[in-house]
Parts: C-alpha cells; structure tokens; sequence
C-alpha cells in the first residue's frame, strides 16, 4: 500500500526556505484534490508551484546504510 505526502515548499525573502506539510493521503486523486483546494487558499495562491507530491511505500524504512557528515572549513 502507498501513501502520497503533499508538502508546499517556497523561499522566503530572506533565503529561508519555509516548508509546509499539507497532509498525508491514501491516494494521488486525494492528494491532487488536496492541492487543487489549498492553492485557492492566503498565501498558497501567491505560490502555486511550490507544491510537491510523493509517494511512499508503506512500512519501507528509509536509510538502510545510515549517513555520514562531512564538515567543510
């Protein structure tokens, strides 16, 4: 079974970017749905394009090999 994550992504004035989860939903025609309603909303209209929308696997751990952090100087 697959879930889709809709988030709204933008950057800020300042170079911050601001990231919104808008919901989790069972399938693409709700989460489509629900982008199609929430681009109508303040603030979401003036940033129509910084919708994304991904599908997951349910129960699919991520990160299987860990990560490792480099620090640049």
């Amino acid at each position: 079974m697959y879930v889709y994550l809709v988030e709204h992504v933008r950057e800020k004035e300042d170079g911050e970017t601001d990231a919104k989860t808008i919901g989790i939903f069972s399938s693409e025609i709700a989460a489509r749905d629900a982008v199609a309603e929430t681009v109508k909303l303040v603030g979401f209209r003036d940033h129509p394009d910084g919708f994304t929308i991904d599908k997951y696997l349910i129960d699919d751990r991520r990160w299987d090999e860990g990560f490792h952090t480099s620090f640049s100087n």
